[in-house]
């Protein structure tokens, strides 16, 4: 088949809204042609595809022209595409001793900064009560904000898995609300995964809304919306009943179905025993370095909190420096009047320019 007739298979169209991908001719970029088997009827068009090269697309698609290429290709990095993270893909990867990564982010410019750099949970924490809306602890945080925080990162993630933590009182009171609640985070929100803290006392509850099909992630140790049950954030476990407890709690979760556990403020060799005995992926925080992934606060990684960094908090940045230079060297700017330049401001087409400045003319004449 010629190229001609590929075109005419496909039934290419231009479209008015194409706008060529940023690097489109470079080398490490191929053309995919999507779905060409499904399109075709001719048993022998699919062995032909090969001399479709990147100068046909070229041809099709100019620079110039308009129109939306995504739907019919694909520009692709070479390698191994990623893969969507999945609740199995954990379990998977705990078998296959693959540590997991899980990243909070809050909004869709955070989430799509983590899911990029290929971690592989994002995880909507109400820990955005003290992060983004300058709550003093996690009691606070309404639904309805947690839910708004869960929608903006759902838009910046692709890849990872998306867990939502239900706020304290979202769940607590009453089975059925909290499978409503549990189920606005799924079709509003966009979460594939919601978590909710406690141990034993939470198993029931989280078997029924794992039988509404909407999976649960669990939270032991130091569960910071039982703050003031527990007088502060302290490390639990701490003591043979303290240790006991937490494994009652690990196996009941197990045993419910939950897709993982979040391990907190938990001594390591408590978090290694647990992780050993549960078929269950354990992702801990402050829990030592034997859990089946780690998680950290996005804030904190980044310097990005205005308090001292827990005892297991390592920083990778200094967000906060970054910003504060900035802000100050753009108004140290505004200030001087050195922002914006000539070159950072629009100007009349030369025609306008010309024509205003004849009619100012005549204007200055009239006043003489």
């Amino acid at each position: 088949m010629t190229n001609g007739g590929i075109e005419q298979e496909l039934n290419l169209r231009r479209k008015p809204s194409f706008a060529r991908p940023a690097g489109w001719g470079h080398p490490s970029l191929r053309v995919q042609i999507w779905g060409l088997n499904a399109l075709s009827t001719n048993p022998g068009f699919a062995s032909k595809i090969a001399p479709w090269s990147i100068q046909d697309v070229d041809r099709l698609y100019p620079p110039s022209c308009g129109g939306a290429l995504e739907d019919i290709v694909s520009l692709v990095p070479i390698g191994e595409p990623r893969q969507k993270i999945t609740v199995a893909s954990l379990r998977d990867r705990k078998l296959h001793h693959q540590p997991i990564t899980c990243l909070t982010a809050y909004d869709y410019s955070s989430a799509r900064l983590v899911d990029e750099a290929g971690v592989d949970i994002v995880l909507v924490g109400d820990s955005l009560a003290q992060t983004m809306l300058g709550y003093e602890n996690t009691l606070s945080v309404t639904l309805e904000e947690m839910l708004h925080h869960t929608r903006a990162a759902h838009r910046g993630v692709k890849h990872a898995l998306l867990v939502g933590d239900m706020p304290f009182g979202s769940y607590q009171a009453d089975v059925n609300e909290a499978i409503r609640n549990a189920a606005r985070f799924v079709k509003e929100a966009g979460a594939e995964v919601v978590k909710v803290e406690g141990g034993e006392k939470r198993a029931d509850l989280i078997r029924r809304i794992i039988d509404a099909e909407i999976p649960v992630a669990g939270h032991i140790g130091l569960t910071p919306q039982s703050v003031n049950v527990m007088g502060g954030y302290k490390v639990q476990g701490k003591n043979l009943s303290g240790i006991e407890q937490l494994m009652r709690d690990a196996v009941a979760l197990d045993r419910a179905g939950v897709a993982c556990i979040y391990l907190e403020g938990i001594p390591r060799e408590v978090a290694a025993m647990i992780t050993a005995e549960v078929a269950t992926p354990t992702i801990g925080i402050g829990a030592g370095p034997d859990c089946d992934g780690q998680v950290l606060v996005f804030h904190d990684i980044l310097n990005l909190t205005f308090a001292p960094p827990a005892k297991f908090v390592r920083r990778y940045g200094d967000a906060a420096a970054l910003i504060t230079d900035a802000v100050q060297a753009f108004r140290a700017d505004v200030d001087t009047r050195l922002y914006p330049s000539d070159a950072e401001s629009y100007h009349l087409p030369k025609e306008t320019r010309t024509a205003l400045e004849t009619v100012l003319e005549r204007k200055r004449a009239m006043r003489r």
